[in-house]
């Protein structure tokens, strides 16, 4: 990154702890040891160093990593995360960086919360949020504070520098189900022990004056809804893992290496760092993805929500350019491998060398995907010629797209319980539900193998109903209730499990490839709540507060706004104006069902350039809920391209749908869409090898619905 001048340097701290040295609470409960976030803290060093080119020698990685023998980590002391060295990880970025630069620290861990070391803020039953060091196994060691954390990021913000945080940590937790050698970063527990109150930050004073100042009087930040790290501050961006309330869930994307969630979809979604990406913008991408596995963990963006990733202008972007080494047939060899992050299946565009916009979709010579990967070279295939009046040369160039094929088959595993009673036949219904997924459920859902990604869990409740769980154990909530000895039980087990992963599919479409989406140019957001709209009248919403997942009450009014941010062109003679585009509304119901929600009495609604539509929406609860989130689904296509969402609609949960015939030549996105929709999937993924030559996106958001 800092060879190009207009490209700020960049700074950073990476922590990872996996192994906590032994301890215990007063309660009697203790921070266990987890297993996926060194993994997490070594991709964000790969990440950062090969796909922006920061110098080693500019980045802090403080890990732990467990031992066989389960005793100390086996990095060296002075790599440890302890208090002391983070807090020095901390002031060393200020130290050594220059106005201007920037900063990122990303933090893998548990979260914690204790009582207050500071009552005269807090009062005296006050908690701390907290950063949980390695060596937190004594009365004498010290959490990192939230007034530490906020004067620390203070510091490096009255720098000057631009400061990016990502804690993929959280305060809660609590038993896991078939977790699988996973956990969730955090425990249930207040930490009363008394500790030293000597902070290696700043005085007591001075850490409360910092708190203090960053407070808004106009708040409306809810502990029970927000991060609860920080406050609300100028000059930096924080992403954390999930609410106050909830989990921050580790799981095996791949069946085999544990991550966490969160770092996992971060770093997914950076990979296709596109111009002009906001921290909103990755907020969206990320928040669809973790809710496609995990209903109940809502990651939280605050600070500067609309600054550009790593502040870099869209004319300086790097790109992920890959020589090609040599050319055999139909095969090329790349020069990038495992150690740059690549994986079997991960797609790429051949250029010319002699191309200097990658952006040119027409310029691009072939589409491959990588076949085999060694640990500093690759072997792709050759799956679509472009330009078949030009050779694939050695010394040509290789663009990473990883567009991130739609998995259209999901795995579920079968989870027994041992301390279910004899009586409820636990091991019958399981088989009877096997069979069912077998016969039932073939081509969209598979039972996993023990090495086999998981998507969906099944168990027997202590009621004697069938439940289907998310990978972390968290049930996820289906009515009405479904007993495992009713008729039929079985096989309507497996029609849910296929109408899920026919929504998770869906839930899941987005389109990576940024030389081809229009996401960064298409404005999606939810601008405020009004409990008494009357339709025809002026709107007057109240905003939501920035980051927060925004939550109203059932009979409450939200805005949603669309805006085309393409910029206007003249148009030719007699055709249309360029720049326009046709849109739709998805919304993905508590209820799971699928519905188009605008326009609706219309396949999609035109949108010139510099165009909006501010659409009220009135949001009402099923029957019998609670609490219920919608997800918005905006997709979008050049005004050349008519295409026909009917084919992502659902009913609600067992409910018939409604088979649909072919009609003459399908769009290639309508393609993607008809085979998320059969009855019976030909293969196992939905192919993107035809999209870049049809520039689409699909951007959403979610709401919350409460009484």
């Amino acid at each position: 990154m800092s060879e190009n001048k207009n490209v700020p340097t960049l700074h950073a701290l990476i922590i990872g702890i996996d192994c906590y040295l032994k301890n215990q609470l007063p309660d009697g409960s203790f921070y266990p040891s987890l297993n996926g976030c060194v993994n997490d803290a070594n991709h964000v060093n790969d990440f950062l160093r090969t796909k922006l080119g920061v110098p080693q020698e500019n980045i802090t990685l403080l890990t732990s990593s467990r031992s066989q023998a389960e005793g100390q980590p086996v990095e060296p002391k002075a790599q440890w995360p302890t208090y002391d060295n983070i807090v020095a990880g901390f002031k060393a970025l200020g130290e050594r960086a220059q106005a201007g630069d920037q900063i990122y620290i990303h933090y893998a861990g548990h979260g914690g919360q204790a009582s207050t070391a500071y009552p005269q803020i807090k009062g005296k039953d006050g908690l701390d949020e907290t950063l949980v060091p390695s060596d937190i196994g004594n009365s004498e060691a010290r959490y990192v504070r939230d007034l530490e954390i906020a004067h620390l990021v203070q510091s490096l913000v009255d720098k000057k520098l631009v400061v990016t945080v990502v804690f993929d940590s959280c305060h809660s937790g609590g038993a896991t189900r078939g977790a699988d050698g996973v956990a969730v970063r955090g425990i249930g527990s207040v930490d009363t022990t008394k500790r030293p109150t000597q902070s290696d930050v700043a005085s007591v004073e001075m850490l409360q004056q910092t708190w203090r100042n960053t407070q808004r009087a106009e708040s409306s930040r809810n502990a029970a809804s927000a991060s609860a790290w920080m406050q609300d501050t100028a000059g930096y961006v924080l992403i954390a893992a999930c609410r106050s309330a909830e989990l921050a869930n580790e799981y095996k994307p791949d069946g085999k290496t544990v991550n966490g969630a969160l770092t996992y979809w971060l770093l997914d979604s950076l990979k296709q760092l596109g111009t002009q990406l906001t921290y909103r913008m990755l907020h969206q991408r990320v928040l669809s993805r973790i809710h496609g596995q995990f209903a109940e963990q809502t990651p939280q963006l605050q600070g500067e929500i609309d600054r550009v990733v790593f502040g870099v202008d869209s004319s300086v972007l790097p790109e992920a350019r890959i020589n090609i080494l040599a050319v055999n047939g139909n095969q090329v060899t790349l020069n990038a491998g495992q150690a740059q992050g690549l994986k079997a299946g991960a797609k790429f565009a051949l250029y010319s060398t002699s191309t200097l916009d990658l952006a040119k979709t027409d310029a691009r010579l072939a589409l491959a995907e990588l076949t085999i990967v060694n640990v500093v070279d690759s072997v792709a295939t050759v799956t679509k010629v472009i330009d078949s009046g030009k050779t694939i040369q050695p010394g040509d160039q290789a663009v990473l797209l990883d567009v991130g094929d739609i998995q259209l088959s999901r795995g579920v595993r079968l989870l027994s319980q041992p301390q279910l009673p004899k009586s409820l036949g636990q091991a019958k219904a399981l088989a009877q539900a096997e069979k069912a997924i077998k016969d039932v459920a073939k081509g969209w859902v598979a039972i996993a193998g023990d090495k086999d990604p998981v998507d969906f869990q099944v168990a027997l409740s202590e009621k004697g109903e069938f439940e289907i769980l998310d990978p972390a154990g968290k049930p996820l909530l289906l009515r009405p209730a479904l007993m495992a000895d009713a008729d039929n039980a079985p096989i309507q087990l497996a029609q849910r499990l296929i109408h899920l992963t026919k929504y998770r599919n869906v839930q899941a479409i987005v389109n990576h490839d940024d030389a081809a989406a229009l996401g960064n140019n298409l404005l999606v957001e939810l601008v405020g709540k009004q409990a008494n709209f009357v339709r025809g009248s002026k709107p007057s919403p109240t905003p939501f507060a920035p980051g927060d997942m925004p939550t109203l009450k059932s009979g409450e009014h939200v805005f949603l706004r669309i805006k085309n941010l393409l910029p206007s062109l003249p148009a030719p003679s007699g055709q249309a104006l360029p720049n326009t585009l046709n849109i739709c509304v998805l919304d993905l119901t508590p209820t799971w069902g699928i519905s188009k929600l605008y326009p609706a009495r219309a396949a999609f609604e035109v949108l010139n350039p510099g165009e909006e539509r501010l659409l009220p929406l009135k949001m009402e609860l099923p029957d019998g809920y609670t609490r219920g989130i919608d997800v918005f689904k905006v997709f979008a296509t050049l005004s050349t391209s008519t295409t026909d969402y009917d084919w992502l609609t659902l009913p609600e949960l067992d409910q018939p749908t409604q088979a649909r015939g072919l009609r003459g030549a399908l769009s290639s996105l309508e393609s993607l869409f008809a085979a998320l929709s059969v009855d019976k999937p030909k293969s196992r993924q939905a192919r993107f090898e035809d999209m870049p030559s049809n520039p689409w996106a699909a951007v959403q958001v979610e709401i919350c619905v409460q009484v």
